[in-house]
């Protein structure tokens, strides 16, 4: 394959050559050429991405490995982040001892346009973003699925906590075993035509086995410490990333004001403020306070009581509908508003587009938060989300 890594099929394990230097894949007919069983796995230099990548290639898959390059950090910046230039060496050496072919892709620019801008965006918006589910609907699940089947490959795989059930006419997205870990939630806006074409091993593992699979297999990444920060924000202050690209443009300073309409204080850009927030007010109060509106018209932050944060339900847009073309009527089911909440009973509605939901909770929930993510559950199984527009009183 003009010089890069090869693979030579050997029995039923389909054994291949050692990967070599990590190269890129700036000519697709490098690794080009339908073959039986091919997948890509996205590799990120993670435990999980390594033991998903080792489970398929034990199972006799023909597994290339390929990690995307998203964007450029400082050395002192990204220990605690993933995606970073070490996690490629990482993933390069576990490459090497699973002896699978392994490559890099740059999608710096697309990572810049699809993810990064939208992320600023957001918060000059007063909105909070979700930049995970950003990146494997533009990135993970849209680009770099697409390149895998153009190189031959049936199915791309990562190292997702979830399921895919293809015991059915149509295949179905579920939870992962471990609740826990179950990542789900980042998964609503895949495409439903991709879902035949996605694998996801450890769904049905629970962390600590994929640890083990790691530790008997003596890959690199077997201890390596869980991603504790956004990747792309050095140090882990968003507030600061978000502050320094929005300096050559508007930001909205303003008011923060009881809901009664007392004036508490002024701040210099909303970007600072999420919905629910108590910490980090620059006020004081005889009461405990958070953050229950943000307004970017006038820059005006609006706190309350905890319980003043309570909605009875919440407008979701920009849906996807996994199980379905759009819900027949009434929707029944449980519905999830942030990753690390509970999924809570509610009813849905769906506006004449399907594209548009309105949400409405058996118990009024806390903290609804625009620009988070709503995805609807029923049992195991996604039935598909939206992005919360408003709550509802």
């Amino acid at each position: 394959m003009k010089g890069q890594n090869t693979r030579t099929d050997s029995g039923a394990q389909g054994a291949c050559a050692v990967a070599g230097p990590v190269t890129t894949l700036e000519d697709d007919d490098a690794i080009a050429g339908a073959v039986k069983d091919r997948v890509v796995v996205a590799m990120s230099g993670g435990v999980d991405s390594s033991v998903t990548a080792a489970i398929l290639a034990r199972q006799g898959y023909d597994a290339v490995g390929i990690s995307m390059r998203l964007y450029s950090t400082p050395q002192e910046s990204y220990s605690k982040s993933c995606c970073s230039p070490d996690d490629l060496f990482d993933a390069r050496a576990v490459a090497d001892t699973l002896e699978i072919p392994f490559y890099v892709a740059n999608y710096e620019e697309e990572f810049q346009k699809r993810v990064i801008s939208y992320f600023v965006e957001e918060y000059r918006r007063g909105r909070t973003p979700n930049p995970c589910v950003a990146c494997n609907d533009h990135l993970k699940f849209d680009i770099l699925l697409e390149r895998s089947l153009a190189l031959g490959a049936k199915f791309l795989a990562t190292g997702h906590f979830a399921r895919i059930d293809r015991s059915g006419e149509e295949p179905k997205l579920l939870r992962g075993v471990d609740e826990n870990k179950d990542q789900s939630y980042f998964l609503f806006g895949l495409p439903r035509e991709a879902l035949s074409r996605i694998m996801f091993p450890l769904g049905a593992m629970e962390k600590e086995e994929v640890r083990e699979v790691a530790r008997s297999l003596d890959l690199e990444t077997a201890e390596k410490p869980e991603s504790q920060e956004i990747c792309f924000v050095g140090g882990g202050d968003y507030k600061e990333f978000v502050a320094e690209l929005l300096s050559e443009r508007e930001t909205t300073p303003g008011q923060i004001v009881t809901t009664e309409g007392e004036v508490l204080g002024e701040h210099d850009g909303i970007h600072q403020f999420t919905i629910g927030q108590r910490r980090g007010l620059g006020i004081s109060y005889h009461q405990a306070l958070y953050v229950k509106a943000i307004r970017p018209e006038d820059g005006t932050v609006v706190v309350g009581s905890r319980d003043d944060l309570l909605s009875r339900g919440l407008v979701a847009e920009r849906c996807n509908w996994l199980s379905f073309d759009r819900p027949a009527g009434p929707l029944e089911c449980e519905v999830k508003i942030r990753y690390g909440s509970h999924a809570v009973p509610a009813l849905v509605t769906v506006g004449d587009d399907a594209h548009t939901a309105f949400v409405e909770f058996e118990e009024p929930q806390r903290a609804v938060t625009p620009g988070q993510a709503a995805v609807f559950y029923r049992g195991d199984e996604v039935l598909g989300g939206g992005w919360i527009e408003e709550p509802r009183k």
